[in-house]
């Protein structure tokens, strides 16, 4: 354990923002499988433009890399236009 005020108050930040950023991929993850779950197309479409639209603040942000939110963004459209 660190000694130091400032170590400990950088602990403490830390895990806060683990927590954070922990939400917002499980999230991120929620709205990817509820698009691929879906077989309905109309419901399908309003569901992928949330989850691209989160996508995108996701890697605007430097939570998850641009190749990785371009890889779900496709798998997702590949979903959607073979309903």
């Amino acid at each position: 354990m660190p000694q130091h005020k400032q170590a400990i108050k950088r602990v403490r930040q830390n895990e806060k923002r683990r927590q954070h950023n922990r939400k917002q991929r499980s999230k991120m993850n929620t709205l990817v499988t509820k698009v691929l779950e879906t077989t309905d197309k109309e419901e399908a479409q309003e569901l992928h433009k949330k989850a691209v639209s989160y996508l995108d603040k996701m890697t605007n942000k430097g939570k998850i890399h641009r190749n990785n939110a371009a890889r779900k963004k496709s798998k997702l459209t590949k979903h959607v236009n073979n309903l």
